[in-house]
């Protein structure tokens, strides 16, 4: 198991400004400094983010981030993180302790591309949804967990189903299509409490050259990676039917559990902005289930000039666009349009669907069965019987024998009777 797999490098960030002081001349007001690190969102302006924030910030939705959890210190998580919980058996409690010696800032990372709170109102990292609430899900890659990684997931799906969850997101993946039989009722928990499932496409910088589970299970939404001028990432990202849509994954940033800012690339970080876009358009429209959430999201992408398909492998349906999700008229769905995982589970699970039979609460009496006729052994007409042997072959055979000894008694008493009344020769 691994995580979709990253590449970050801390940036410092700040900016010099010049003002004309010429003696005796009027020096109009100066324009407020732009925040170097606000400025360095480009996703925000151009993945319509900004726009849709004049009808919702995401307030009253709630994201999940099962990841490698998110720091306690940073002030851009300042009333964000509203609960979590640890799965990997080595993290704290509340899920606010970097879990992993490598992976430990993940968690923290993608938490604030989707709901951090910046530093002031134009300062500081800033979420796509910065007034939605975050709960914060520790897990643990390889040898940093005591617990199975498949049964950590499960557990942290369904602790975010029952913790309020609207969204929930993964920027993880398996490198392969095939995922443990468990998540079947761990993702089916999640989809039949109506929350939106948002997973990571995987990078092929990270050896993920097709997408793998959790990308491949049915109903979830699956977000590719382009670069800034909207083209699909070479090494941050990788290609499946599985893809719904494509948000920014390279020259991103985030912030570590320390409260440093970094820059990173990575499929990791396309998929929050796709969560955070979801929580807007829950918050917007609080009256649609999970299904028409997706719905809205792939059907108001932006086309993609390198698609030669929709969906394409490489893009989905194209570039999510904030604004046009929450705001356009969309027509509704009865069904969610990423597929079904429960028929997905008929069909190819069928032997472990079966019904079980249920045992009778009183016993079940049979009547006896009719008793049945002796058979006769088949006889033949060569064979002797008991009769044939008792008066007929012993008495005959008694019979015989008393007659051969008499005609031998005769025959030796006729040889010496002979032999009696030879006269000897001279």
């Amino acid at each position: 198991m691994t995580g979709v797999g990253t590449r970050a490098i801390a940036v410092a960030l700040g900016s010099l400004i010049a003002l004309p002081m010429l003696l005796g001349a009027s020096v109009p007001p100066a324009a407020p400094p732009v925040d170097p690190v606000r400025a360095a969102e480009y996703w925000l302006d151009g993945n319509g983010i900004t726009d849709a924030w004049k009808s919702t910030r995401g307030a009253g939705v709630r994201i999940a981030i099962i990841d490698t959890g998110i720091g306690r210190g940073p002030v851009e998580f300042d009333g964000a993180v509203v609960g979590g919980t640890d799965v990997s058996g080595v993290g704290s409690p509340d899920g606010r302790t970097p879990v992993g010696a490598v992976d430990g800032n993940h968690g923290s990372w993608v938490g604030s591309l989707a709901a951090s709170r910046g530093t002031g109102a134009t300062t500081g990292m800033i979420g796509v949804a910065p007034e939605a609430q975050l709960l914060s899900v520790s897990v643990g890659f390889g040898s940093s967990a005591t617990v199975p990684f498949a049964e950590q997931i499960a557990e942290a799906i369904r602790w975010s189903v029952d913790n309020g969850a609207d969204v929930i997101n993964l920027s993880l993946t398996t490198n392969t299509p095939d995922w443990d039989a468990s998540w079947d009722s761990a993702f089916l928990y999640a989809f039949d409490h109506d929350v939106v499932v948002v997973v990571a496409a995987g990078n092929r910088g990270s050896g993920t050259s097709r997408v793998g589970a959790p990308a491949t299970i049915p109903g979830v939404l699956t977000v590719a990676g382009v670069d800034p001028n909207g083209k699909a990432s070479v090494e941050a990202s990788t290609q499946g039917i599985t893809i719904g849509v494509s948000a920014p994954s390279e020259k991103l940033l985030g912030v570590s559990a320390d409260g440093r800012i970094v820059q990173w690339d990575g499929t990791s970080g396309a998929a929050p902005i796709v969560a955070g876009i979801a929580a807007l358009v829950r918050s917007a429209h609080p009256d649609l289930d999970a299904a028409n959430v997706i719905n809205r999201i792939i059907k108001t992408a932006r086309p993609a000039a390198g698609a030669t398909a929709v969906p394409d492998p490489l893009y989905g349906y194209g570039l999510v666009d904030a604004a046009a999700a929450v705001d356009a008229q969309v027509g509704t769905v009865t069904a969610n349009p990423m597929g079904s995982l429960k028929d997905w589970i008929r069909i190819y699970r069928r032997a472990d669907s079966a019904p079980v039979p249920i045992p009778t609460a009183e016993p079940v009496v049979i009547d006896p069965l009719p008793s049945y006729d002796t058979a006769e052994r088949p006889t033949s007409p060569l064979l002797p019987s008991r009769e044939t042997l008792l008066y007929g072959t012993l008495p005959l055979m008694a019979g015989s024998a008393a007659a051969i000894l008499v005609a031998l008694g005769v025959t030796a008493a006729v040889r010496r009777f002979r032999l009696a009344s030879r006269t000897p020769s001279r």
